[in-house]
């Protein structure tokens, strides 16, 4: 391919992408195909000799789009969003280009310094406490993950270095073994199941401790299960506050969790994976009171921020431990200005990182912060609408308070029929939505996720839903 040639392919692959996002909506939002689908569409090897790109570009609608769950289709309710943008989307081009390995300053000091730049911008955006962002001229900073699995697994991976430094300082005869044997951390039984894998991950016990009727973790029951813990000769060392959960899109009280946590010493992460775009607005900021008492912070822009995956922000107070526990400095990574700017090779668990700050940085420009609120505020109002619709209809019940773009709803009646019911929303294709269970009660989730979704798509998805119901309930009549 000569530079003429990918111009001309560069513009057809544009063309095919806005063609496919402009007319989402008419496609199936579910595929229809079944596992071992694609092979049967490809050869056995590969190619001996070029092909043709003509020949390639029809192969996208022959073999891939069959296949394709079009997660960006306002038919789409499933899980949380996965932003895109153009804006992302043409800087990742470029990311492509460039085609650095950013894990030390000089290996690009640009890709470095714009993810130092990019993250103070951010912070700020959240209005996040100064100790957080590299601004400040103290410890904090900011640095790009590739998943909020990985933010979380990082800061326990700081969290116990920091603590086995501390033991051995009071009891200098404890080997590394006999302390991370005691080592105990703390979630929600609602959290995300990477946080527990955290734990296995970090070979250290996680306990899930209940949560209120809101399905919050409160500070009393974080500083009880301390207690019992310290008694039975563990060491209390980390704490997770989810701020958004994925089951029902409750917060945890940040704010006391975060007054247990400093006063017990034990590092308090805070998980907002989805839920934390939503601090861009301020009338949201009062769900993260007491983020000044966390040792670390996350969100993923790439949810909810029209920033495409991935892009997993994150920020420590002190990344010292963090450092200190990555910390592996052959020869060929050294460099003369080590210890002027991060690398950050040393604040993740890969070695190699993609230039992932350009991407935030052509969102943030091109769009600004003001039409990013919009957008986000769009999608909680159109949350709100289908909770309306849900509550005029006395078949049906709301879950769990509607704070953000998530309604957790279900039809009055057994496990079994809501069961039948989605199996029978997502059999006919229209639209895509998944289930959760709380204490033995299983309800649907429906989830805001496209950037195109207006009220339109809202009230279409709300017929759907009405008519699959009464499929259902009209067949449990007959059968009776």
């Amino acid at each position: 391919m000569d530079p003429d040639n990918f111009k001309d392919y560069a513009k057809d692959m544009a063309e095919y992408i806005t063609t496919y996002l402009e007319n989402i909506r008419d496609r199936r939002v579910l595929p229809t195909v079944e596992p071992g689908y694609l092979k049967p569409l490809l050869p056995s090897e590969a190619p001996q000799t070029p092909e043709q790109w003509k020949d390639i570009m029809a192969d996208i609608e022959r073999v891939i789009m069959p296949g394709v769950t079009h997660w960006h289709s306002p038919k789409f309710h499933a899980y949380f969003p996965t932003a895109q943008s153009y804006p992302a989307i043409l800087a990742d081009m470029l990311s492509g280009a460039i085609a650095c390995i950013g894990f030390t300053w000089i290996a690009s000091p640009a890709c470095t310094e714009l993810e130092v730049v990019m993250l103070d911008w951010l912070g700020k955006m959240l209005d996040l406490p100064k100790e957080f962002l590299a601004c400040s001229g103290g410890k904090g900073g900011g640095v790009i993950q590739g998943t909020a699995s990985e933010a979380t697994l990082v800061a326990l991976l700081g969290a116990k270095a920091k603590k086995i430094r501390q033991i051995k300082e009071q009891h200098p005869d404890w080997t590394d073994n006999e302390i991370v044997n005691k080592l105990v951390a703390y979630c929600s039984c609602q959290a995300h199941s990477s946080v527990e894998r955290a734990g296995l991950l970090g070979g250290v016990k996680f306990k899930q401790l209940e949560v209120d009727e809101k399905y919050r973790l409160r500070g009393d029951t974080l500083a009880e299960a301390i207690q019992k813990d310290k008694e039975q000769g563990l060491i209390p060392f980390y704490a997770v506050a989810t701020l958004g959960t994925t089951v029902c899109c409750a917060f945890d009280c940040l704010d006391e969790m975060g007054v247990v946590a400093n006063r017990e010493g034990i590092w308090l992460h805070v998980d907002a994976a989805y839920a934390g775009s939503s601090f861009i607005c301020p009338e949201f900021r009062y769900l993260m009171n007491g983020i000044e008492m966390a040792d670390s912070f996350n969100f993923n822009p790439h949810k909810w921020m029209l920033v495409n995956f991935d892009c997993s922000a994150m920020w420590l107070k002190d990344p010292t431990y963090v450092i200190n526990a990555f910390n592996v400095d052959p020869l060929y990574l050294k460099h003369d200005m080590q210890g002027s700017a991060p690398d950050y090779r040393h604040w993740q668990i890969p070695l190699g990182r993609r230039f992932r700050a350009l991407k935030l940085w052509f969102v943030l420009r091109l769009y600004g912060i003001e039409n990013l609120q919009k957008f986000i505020r769009s999608h909680i109002a159109q949350a709100h609408e289908f909770e309306a619709m849900v509550r005029s209809d006395p078949r049906f019940e709301i879950v769990s308070e509607v704070l953000m773009g998530l309604v957790c709803f279900r039809l009055k009646g057994s496990n079994e029929l809501n069961e039948t019911l989605l199996k029978r929303i997502n059999g006919a294709g229209n639209i895509h939505l998944v289930p959760s269970k709380i204490n033995d009660m299983y309800f649907l989730r429906f989830a805001i996720c496209s950037r195109f979704s207006e009220s339109k798509d809202i009230q279409y998805s709300w017929k759907e839903i009405k008519l699959r119901v009464n499929e259902v309930l009209e067949e449990q009549s007959i059968s009776k």
